[in-house]
C-alpha cells in the first residue's frame, strides 16, 4: 500500500524526485562506462572481439534476475532500501573492474555485479521516481524523468571513460573513479529522499515475489515485449559492435571515438524524448498515436541497422567510415529512445499499482536481452561478412514491426 511522505507531501515529492533520479543517472554511468573499454581489452591485452563483447554482455546475466527480484522487492520492503544497495553494489563493482588488468575474471564478475546493481537501481528507481513525481500536472512525467535519467548516465559514462582511457593516466584504472564519485554523492542524496513504500509484514520471500509480473495481459505480452529486446539490441549494435568495425581507421584515437560514438547513441536517445512524449500525451484517450510512436521507433532502429550494414561495407573510406559511424550511431540512439518512451509509458498504463515496480522490472529484463546482439554478431563473423548479418538484423526489425503492430490493433483499448 502507498502511503503519504512525511510533511508536505506534493511539494516535498515534487522537490525531491531529482535526488532518486540522480542515483539513476549514477548506475547508468557505471553500467555503460565499459563500452570504449572494450577496445581498450582488445588493443592492450590481446581481448578477441567476441570474448570482449560477451564480457560486455555478461552485464545481462546479472541484470535481469536483479531486475526480476528487485522490484517485486522493493514493492514490498521500500524503494530505498533496494536502490541504496544498488548503488553501493555499484561501487563494489566499479573497484572490481579496476583490477580488470589482471585478468578476465575480474572482468566477467565486475559486469555481472554492475548488472545485479542496475537491475536493482533501475527497477525499484524508475518506479520511485515515478512516485515522487506524482505533484507535476504532466502525464508519465516520471516516466520520462526516470528514462533521461538513466540515459545520461549512459551517454556520459563512455564519453568521460574513452576519454580517460586514452589520454588519462592509469587507463585499467583511471576511467571507473568518476563513477565512484558520484554513487558516493547519490549515497548522500538517498538519505534525504523520502520513501514512497510502506513496509508489508507478509514475508518478503513468500506470496509471489518471484511470480512474473504482466503475463496475463495481452497488450504487454503481444506488444511491449516483443519490442523490449530492440531498445538496447539497436543501442548496443551502435555503441559497441559497429564502433569496433571502424575503430582501426581512427587508431590514435580509438577509445575517445568508441567512447564517442557510445555517447552519441546514448544523448540522440535523450534528444527524441521529449517529442515521444509529447505523442504519448496525444495518445490519452485514443490508442492510435501509441501504434504510430511503435512504428516511429522500430522503422527508425531498421532504417538504422540498414544504413550500418551499408557502412560496414566501406571499409574503403577509411576515416570517413568512422564519421558515418557516429551519424548512423544518432538515428539509432533516436530509436533507442522513442522506444524506451513507448515502453516505460505502456507498462506505467498497463500495470496495476501494486505490480508496478514487478512490471517495469520485467519489461526492462526483456530490453537487456539486447545486450547480447553485438557478441552474437562478431560470433557469426564466419558465418557471413558483417554487413549481411546487419541485414539480418533489418529482417529481423521488419518482422517485429509488423507482428507488433498487428497485435496493437488487436489490443486497441
Amino acid at each position: 500500500m502507498k502511503t503519504p511522505v512525511a510533511g508536505t507531501a506534493a511539494r516535498s515529492r515534487g522537490e525531491t524526485w531529482a535526488r532518486a533520479a540522480f542515483a539513476l543517472t549514477a548506475v547508468g554511468w557505471g553500467a555503460n562506462q565499459f563500452a570504449p573499454m572494450v577496445l581498450l581489452y582488445r588493443e592492450r591485452m590481446g581481448v578477441s572481439a567476441s570474448a570482449a563483447e560477451a564480457i560486455f554482455g555478461l552485464y545481462a546475466a546479472g541484470l535481469v534476475p536483479g531486475l526480476l527480484v528487485a522490484g517485486p522487492l522493493s514493492d514490498r520492503v521500500g524503494r530505498r532500501p533496494v536502490v541504496v544497495f544498488a548503488v553501493l553494489l555499484s561501487m563494489v563493482s566499479g573497484v572490481v573492474l579496476m583490477l580488470g588488468s589482471h585478468g578476465l575474471a575480474w572482468l566477467s564478475a565486475g559486469r555481472v555485479l554492475m548488472g545485479v546493481a542496475s537491475g536493482a537501481a533501475f527497477s525499484a528507481g524508475s518506479a520511485w521516481v515515478k512516485e515522487l513525481s506524482l505533484a507535476e500536472a504532466a502525464a508519465g512525467a516520471g516516466a520520462r524523468r526516470a528514462s533521461i535519467a538513466m540515459t545520461a548516465g549512459f551517454g556520459l559514462g563512455p564519453l568521460v571513460a574513452g576519454s580517460l582511457a586514452q589520454w588519462g593516466p592509469a587507463a585499467f584504472e583511471t576511467p571507473y573513479i568518476p563513477q565512484l564519485a558520484l554513487a558516493a554523492t547519490a549515497l548522500r542524496l538517498l538519505s534525504q529522499t523520502p520513501e514512497t513504500v510502506a513496509r508489508r509484514r507478509s514475508d518478503v520471500l513468500g506470496g509471489g515475489l518471484l511470480r512474473l509480473r504482466g503475463f496475463s495481459d495481452r497488450r504487454f505480452v503481444g506488444v511491449v515485449l516483443p519490442m523490449a529486446p530492440w531498445v538496447f539490441g539497436a543501442a548496443t549494435i551502435a555503441m559497441v559492435y559497429v564502433p569496433g568495425l571502424a575503430a582501426g581507421h581512427v587508431k590514435g584515437v580509438s577509445l575517445a571515438f568508441a567512447g564517442t560514438a557510445a555517447a552519441v547513441t546514448a544523448m540522440a536517445g535523450v534528444l527524441i524524448q521529449p517529442f515521444a512524449r509529447r505523442v504519448v500525451t496525444a495518445a490519452a484517450g485514443r490508442d492510435g498515436a501509441r501504434p504510430r510512436l511503435l512504428v516511429l521507433g522500430l522503422g527508425l532502429v531498421t532504417v538504422g541497422s540498414l544504413a550500418e550494414a551499408g557502412v560496414a561495407a566501406l571499409d574503403r573510406l577509411g576515416a570517413w567510415q568512422a564519421v558515418l559511424t557516429l551519424a548512423v550511431a544518432a538515428v539509432m540512439g533516436f530509436g533507442y529512445g522513442v522506444l524506451m518512451v513507448f515502453g516505460l509509458a505502456e507498462v506505467q498504463r498497463l500495470a496495476p499499482a501494486e505490480d508496478l515496480a514487478g512490471m517495469t522490472a520485467v519489461f526492462q529484463a526483456f530490453t537487456y536481452l539486447g545486450f547480447a546482439a553485438p557478441y552474437m554478431l562478431s560470433a557469426l563473423k564466419g558465418v557471413a561478412s558483417p554487413s549481411t548479418l546487419l541485414l539480418g538484423v533489418v529482417a529481423l526489425g521488419v518482422l517485429t514491426t509488423a507482428v507488433t503492430l498487428r497485435n496493437a490493433r488487436a489490443t486497441a483499448s
